[in-house]
């Protein structure tokens, strides 16, 4: 049976898998009672063999750690994560898991339903303005993480983020640090930033890790990956900056500026995320930086960040506020303590004390919650049916009898409404004659004003008094719908547009309105005509546009003796403002 006064955690890293078993104090801290590593050789970014390799790995720690049966949290490597800070205005906290899911739905870059994801906020809601930090896995992904986990026996008790449990790990054992610092985890695969000032966090994962310093070395020297790797921790160091004496062994010289370089390109990295937390986040720059993870181990690191950042650079030590067991091998402990940062956070979880608590949970850790939760309702609900069981037949006897009294009742209630419906329906008919009626004087009090609104716009449109009409007219599919005014007595015919009258479409007429009138000599002559034209046109309530090749007919030839020219042109109206005829 599991000790219940100890708890263990597991840190699942690119190339290590390491493993904790804690216990508190009487004062409540903790205290570290035993620790193993399990390496997993080979290149990290071939992903084929990273599951059978981390079973392996989770085997031998379960043996050496007795794991079996022990409710573990583990944590996973930043990189397999996505990870975003959003900002959210002030709002209810009832709505917050509402307005967080909406917002997991906008940045998370998978279908929300195939994700695994969880949020905390991270900023005191008295600012107004909250910070939440949503974390997302893709479910496959995680679960088969989790698979490896459980075929060893091992109970897993929840999953946290490896960047989110290093900052709980800082905070306890660095509580007495204010101003703003960078904790720099330098992982296999990729590095870990982790920005801190005070209770707020701000996490962001850079590619960039011991295994590319590896990869080329092996690229550069011509060896493989292994050669590469052992070379690296042998013999390996960063080469200092500036002008120095080269190391007299030709091969550790090249693998020292290889691992500058790499290093350079990280510190490029770091720098524009150092800027975009500034600018974005509204951060402050760190005045203080942590290494932490297994490349914070490597010679001359610490002064190579310190070059390049001008700041004090320090190895993170996550057992500061940790207390030891007497049986530990005290320098093993201190020499792999910079890899531990992981490992305390995730006991801060287990004890229940710490700043962050965002959780990612397995399908099958959901499921068993799921049961345990229901467990207590179950029995109840299974006793609930014997009793109901036991009264059923007294039950349903009287139900019976209730039904039947029910139903005749029913069926005298329904005699009733078909009665109703019978004078519902003879409504519904009058109402759809009304209706129809009703329509028509619709359409009279809608009609009454076009008239009026049309000479309206005809007389606004006016710039001046250059230009007057003579005479409006109704076409229908090009021919006049007033014979008395296109063939007045005595009078001569009117001027017929030249323009080509437009082709209604098949069985629907087409109505124009024709204007002619006369236009006074003026220093911009028929341009007056043209305009006008221009403007009625643009009068979409009324008109439709003209085809291209419609345009006004305008006498040119004014002389001095004349006073006006003539002029027509004509506008087809909107389809169904108006009705023009019966």
């Amino acid at each position: 049976m599991a000790d219940s006064s100890t708890f263990a955690v597991l840190n699942l890293g690119s190339q290590r898998v390491s493993g904790a078993v804690f216990g508190k104090s009487r004062a409540g801290g903790l205290v570290l009672k035993q620790v193993e590593f399990a390496e997993m050789f080979g290149d990290p970014s071939v992903e084929a063999t990273r599951l059978p390799q981390m079973r392996v790995a989770l085997l031998e720690l379960t043996e050496k750690l007795k794991l079996k049966g022990k409710p573990v949290w583990y944590s996973i490597a930043g990189h397999v994560v996505f990870t975003r800070f959003v900002k959210l205005p002030p709002f209810q906290d009832d709505k917050a898991d509402q307005i967080v899911e909406f917002e997991a739905r906008q940045n998370v870059p998978f279908p929300i339903n195939e994700v695994i994801w969880d949020y905390e906020f991270i900023s005191d809601k008295a600012k107004g303005e909250r910070e939440v930090a949503l974390v997302a896995i893709k479910a496959d992904a995680l679960n088969d993480i989790n698979d490896q986990i459980e075929d060893n026996g091992i109970t897993v008790a929840g999953v946290d983020l490896a960047p989110l449990a290093a900052f709980n790990a800082f905070r306890y054992s660095y509580p007495d640090v204010a101003e703003p610092t960078l904790l720099i985890d330098l992982g296999s695969k990729s590095t870990n930033l982790i920005f801190v000032e005070g209770d707020r966090v701000f996490t962001r994962n850079i590619l960039v890790g011991g295994c590319t310093v590896t990869g080329n070395i092996a690229k550069e020297l011509a060896v493989n990956f292994g050669e590469a790797e052992e070379m690296k921790c042998s013999k390996g160091y960063v080469a200092p900056g500036g002008a120095y004496e080269a190391n007299e062994d030709e091969t550790v010289d090249a693998i020292s500026k290889i691992m500058r370089n790499t290093l350079s390109r990280l510190h490029g990295e770091i720098v524009r995320t150092i800027n975009y937390y500034r600018s974005q986040q509204g951060g402050n720059p760190p005045r203080r930086i942590f290494l932490c993870g297994g490349g914070a181990q490597t010679a001359m690191i610490t002064d190579f960040f310190a070059e390049k950042f001008t700041l004090s650079v320090e190895v993170f030590n996550p057992l500061r506020g940790v207390a030891l067991d007497s049986r530990l091998n005290q320098a093993s402990v201190d020499g792999n303590a910079p890899s531990m940062a992981e490992l305390v956070g995730l006991a801060l979880r287990h004890a229940g004390s710490a700043p962050v608590e965002v959780e990612l949970i397995p399908d099958s850790v959901a499921h068993s919650r799921d049961s345990a939760r229901r467990a207590p309702f179950l029995v109840m609900a299974t006793a609930c049916l014997f009793a109901a069981l036991a009264l059923g037949c007294f039950y349903y006897k009287h139900a019976a009898q209730v039904v039947q009294d029910k139903l005749v009742a029913l069926r005298a209630d329904a005699g009733e409404m078909k009665k109703q419906d019978a004078v519902l329906k003879k409504l519904d008919s009058e109402l759809t004659i009304l209706k129809a009626q009703s329509a028509q004087l619709e359409d009279a009090v809608n009609s009454r004003g076009y008239w009026n609104h049309l000479l309206a716009l005809l007389n606004n449109k006016f710039s001046s008094d250059y230009v007057w009409l003579t005479q409006m007219e109704l076409l229908r599919n090009g021919s006049s719908m007033t014979p008395s005014v296109s063939s007045s007595p005595g009078g001569p015919p009117p001027t017929a547009s030249t323009a080509p009258a437009t082709v209604a479409a098949k069985g629907e007429p087409h109505y124009e309105l024709r204007l002619q009138g006369l236009y006074r000599k003026n220093d911009q002559q028929q341009q007056v005509v043209y305009k006008y034209y221009d403007e009625l046109k643009a009068a979409s309530e009324f008109f439709t546009p003209p085809p291209a090749e419609q345009k006004p007919s305008v006498e040119t030839d004014i002389e001095d003796a004349r006073y006006a020219s003539k002029f027509n042109f004509r506008l087809p109206l909107v389809k169904g403002t108006m009705k023009f005829e019966k």
